[in-house]
């Protein structure tokens, strides 16, 4: 989701520069002002428990406004991408919208601050207060608005400045000035976010081999799981000794050393554009983890691809892998491939039902010579790209 705070003082242009910004990226608006005004006018209890201090142009509270952006966020389930406008205001605020775009399995994209003197402000808010009818439009109110500004958020342009996700905007010059640059901070801004796939599919679907080319084509690191086990055991670490009896049976190691491994690769690649995961999740439980390893570093699973192909293909497929030196302890048995194979589709189910939930599954046919399923998976990777972009 593309996620956008547009931040500014009263008077910067926040409302009309969000209409040009939600047309363009057909957005969710979310502007608590507005939202309150409306509550205000229907005569609902949170209108007018928030009345008295609007008028005075002071904050409504947290509880209110919380309640009012759940009941917006609740209306559109499907959205692909919100823009805050006039929230979130305080600190305590940028903590509170952490937490609700958490809840969505998202985050902030970008804070986008309208920058504008303060007399300029001022001749901008008055002018608006002659046809308005805004009770808040006059000079007392004005003043105490641009100072409560000033005394309160400040400090939620360092909290997103310390996450590298604040942009100051010019906010000086004709609408489509301010609109381009803008546009041109919300490009800077999702070309750093990373790029995260989730490569699905049973044992011989192909994953292996078709992550390896999709991560050297993308500029992303590729990182299995079973193959920093297998590492492991060569080396005979401590890790390695666990995971063994594991990996001989082809069993899910423990989620623990799982951890350990996936987070060591990603803590020793701070540069890269973004990861794929081979081999993990495998589990509900797993995805969950996976959720909260990337959303340490301010990212998350941007997409899954399912991998698949008939069962008969896979058994033959994993047989003849057997037969070579590539050949995994667990391919030696039919018993056995069959079994994790059965197990795939059991515990796996989950997984895929969590992220179909979010609408990130895309399934893709693994029948085909491995030139043209990666031709597939590519004309996929392009386009999903372009549309997280």
């Amino acid at each position: 989701m593309l996620n956008i705070a547009l931040f500014g003082p009263p008077g910067a242009g926040k409302g009309t520069q969000s209409k040009k910004l939600i047309e363009k990226y057909n957005l969710t608006y979310i502007s608590t002002g507005d939202i309150l005004r409306q509550e205000i006018a229907e005569g609902s209890d949170l209108g007018m428990a928030a009345k008295s201090i609007i008028e005075k142009g002071g904050l409504a509270s947290d509880e209110i406004i919380v309640q009012i952006i759940e009941k917006k966020i609740n209306m559109h389930p499907k959205s692909k991408g919100i823009l805050f406008d006039g929230f979130p205001r305080t600190l305590v605020q940028a903590y509170i919208l952490e937490g609700l775009l958490l809840k969505m399995n998202t985050s902030l994209s970008c804070m986008l601050s309208l920058e504008v003197p303060e007399q300029e402000l001022i001749d901008r808010l008055l002018e608006r207060g002659k046809t308005s009818g805004r009770a808040d439009d006059n000079m007392e109110v004005i003043k105490y608005r641009l100072q409560e500004y000033r005394n309160k958020t400040a400090v939620v342009a360092n909290f997103y400045k310390e996450k590298a996700k604040f942009y100051p905007v010019d906010g000086v010059g004709s609408l489509d000035e301010i609109f381009d640059r803008l546009t041109g901070s919300i490009n800077t801004a999702i070309s750093d976010e990373l790029f995260n796939i989730v490569l699905l599919g049973p044992p011989g679907a192909g994953k292996g081999t078709q992550g390896k080319l999709l991560a050297d084509k993308y500029n992303m690191y590729y990182i299995s799981t079973g193959s920093l086990l297998r590492r492991e055991v060569r080396n005979n670490t401590e890790v390695g000794k666990i995971a063994q009896p594991f990996l001989e049976k082809g069993e899910i190691v423990p989620d623990e050393i799982a951890i350990q491994l996936i987070e060591e690769e990603i803590k020793a690649h701070p540069n890269a554009r973004g990861f794929i995961f081979k081999g993990f999740p495998r589990t509900l439980v797993q995805a969950y983890i996976l959720d909260g390893l990337l959303r340490r570093i301010n990212t998350s699973v941007t997409a899954v691809l399912d991998l698949r192909a008939p069962t008969l293909q896979l058994i033959k497929r994993l047989d003849a892998r057997g037969k070579t030196d590539e050949a995994r302890p667990y391919d030696k048995s039919l018993d056995m491939i069959i079994r994790r194979l059965e197990e795939f589709e059991t515990k796996t189910k989950l997984t895929l039902d969590y992220y179909q939930n979010q609408d990130k599954v895309i399934t893709v046919n693994g029948m085909a010579q491995e030139d043209e399923v990666f031709n597939r998976l590519d004309d996929i990777m392009s386009k999903t790209i372009q549309e997280a972009r």
